[in-house]
């Protein structure tokens, strides 16, 4: 059951990383590139988790992944409030 619902959340991260892919195409705004990719490595964690059994071991490379990917979201935060120049 916990594989399954692991699925569920890699699923639910793919799906919104296309959405905010789609944001972009609309907006033409870097953020949601940002959040693409960060939703998109957070899927790919979490495949890789259930995939390899990660989670058994108890080694970092899920939570390595995690910070990128909280990294990615954190950059582009800072990107979309940075002074414009003119």
């Amino acid at each position: 059951m916990i594989d399954f619902l692991a699925g569920v959340v890699a699923m639910a991260s793919w799906v919104a990383g296309l959405v905010f892919l789609r944001f972009h195409g609309r907006t033409a705004d870097r953020i949601f590139l940002f959040f693409a990719a960060a939703f998109w490595l957070d899927a790919l964690g979490r495949t890789l988790e259930v995939a390899l059994r990660w989670a058994d071991d108890g080694g970092p490379a899920v939570y390595v992944l995690r910070v990128i990917s909280y990294g990615l979201i954190l950059v582009g935060i800072l990107d979309k409030n940075r002074p414009q120049r003119r």
